[in-house]
């Protein structure tokens, strides 16, 4: 088929198609119409940018998703430890190193990975902290409120942290990265890694924590350390692990074909080039679709803005001819006229770009499908 005969087979409905409608309520309208215009300028910015864009993407994705998860799990955290409420009097803290150092309130403060006391209040609303079984009864005998703590509380934040991560991971997987590996096997490695990085920042959590309280430091400011240390310290660490986890696809298909050629220039055996044969074409084919997903992405985006943009010229062109029709006088009545003939020129520009468009994106509609299948 021809480029004209493709291109014919377009209209101006299918033109309204590529936009979503507007929303009736004026709030959301408002917001619909930023995001249209934003689509615009990143579709152009893209396009004189990619390898900056790319980066630009995956970087705001990634904060506002982990951001985001951490919200759920603070939203989580303020309810989940009273379905823990029987073990709140359960002391979770290991290694339990003693200081030999006390906070204000002159408990003493120990070094732990895992360190979840059991807290007291007093009636004094002083804080008593108890590591132990024994200190835990002395808090008890001496008619202190328990609080929300210990075991309990340490099951609830784990469980919180959990669920947040199970929904970071589809996230940072499929939009950030959009990546096309396994899934299971990328799930078990992401899994491994955020062990590891709540076991190292936990522990360098432990070392700050029982100093800033010997110093009695204010506890608004060493939430603020905590959250820096717990949650910022994470993202920056899980970005260049998320680089392990989901790989630019077309860098590892041509280390393949490069690992591949070398083997076959280098004589090696049959089984050996056969498997890295194997693996070349893997990776090759997850390179494809990661390409032709990013290529669609891009096309539909820059559909919608050049449709957007073809209405808008219409919508200012139907203006002018109305204030043509209504002119009281022949100057002003020229004046429109002249307008409106202006915007005829600008509205069968904006058609023909947003007809490629609709092209373009078939095209790569078309070369996703393929690459699926």
């Amino acid at each position: 088929m021809s480029e004209e005969a493709t291109v014919s087979t377009y209209t101006v409905d299918d033109i309204a198609k590529q936009v979503k409608p507007l929303s009736g309520n004026g709030f959301v309208r408002m917001f619909q119409k930023l995001w249209r215009w934003w689509q615009g300028v990143w579709g152009n910015f893209a396009d004189k940018h990619p390898k900056g864009s790319k980066l630009i993407y995956m970087i705001f994705f990634f904060i506002v998703f982990s951001e985001g998860v951490t919200i759920i799990q603070f939203l989580i955290m303020t309810f989940l430890p009273f379905a823990f409420k029987a073990i709140w009097d359960t002391p979770f803290v290991w290694p339990a190193v003693a200081l030999g150092i006390t906070d204000a309130g002159g408990n003493a403060l120990n070094y732990a990975i895992f360190n979840e006391p059991v807290k007291f209040l007093t009636a004094a609303s002083e804080t008593v902290l108890a590591s132990d079984a024994a200190a835990v009864e002395a808090a008890r005998a001496a008619g202190h409120t328990l609080q929300a703590s210990g075991l309990g509380n340490f099951i609830a934040f784990e469980i919180a942290v959990f669920i947040a991560q199970c929904i970071n991971f589809p996230l940072q997987r499929n939009i950030t990265y959009r990546s096309h590996g396994n899934p299971y096997f990328q799930a078990m490695w992401y899994f491994i890694g955020w062990l590891g990085i709540s076991i190292f920042v936990n522990a360098l959590w432990g070392i700050c924590n029982p100093f800033m309280m010997y110093w009695n430091w204010n506890e608004v400011l060493i939430g603020l350390i905590k959250t820096l240390i717990t949650g910022g310290l994470s993202m920056v660490i899980f970005f260049p692990i998320f680089l392990i986890i989901f790989p630019d696809n077309n860098k590892m298909a041509k280390k393949a074909r490069a690992k591949y050629e070398k083997l076959v220039a280098a004589n090696a055996p049959a089984e050996q080039i056969a498997k890295a044969e194997a693996k070349m074409n893997e990776w090759e084919k997850k390179a494809l679709l990661s390409d032709t997903d990013k290529e669609l992405a891009a096309a539909t985006s820059l559909a919608n803005a050049k449709a957007v943009r073809y209405f808008a010229v219409e919508k200012s062109k139907t203006v002018a001819e109305q204030k043509a029709q209504s002119a009281a006088d022949e100057q002003t009545k020229t004046a429109a006229q002249a307008e409106a003939a202006a915007y005829t020129e600008k509205l069968q520009s904006a058609y023909d770009a947003a007809i490629a468009a609709i092209c373009v994106k078939a095209e790569k509609q078309t070369a996703y499908d393929a690459a699926r299948a």
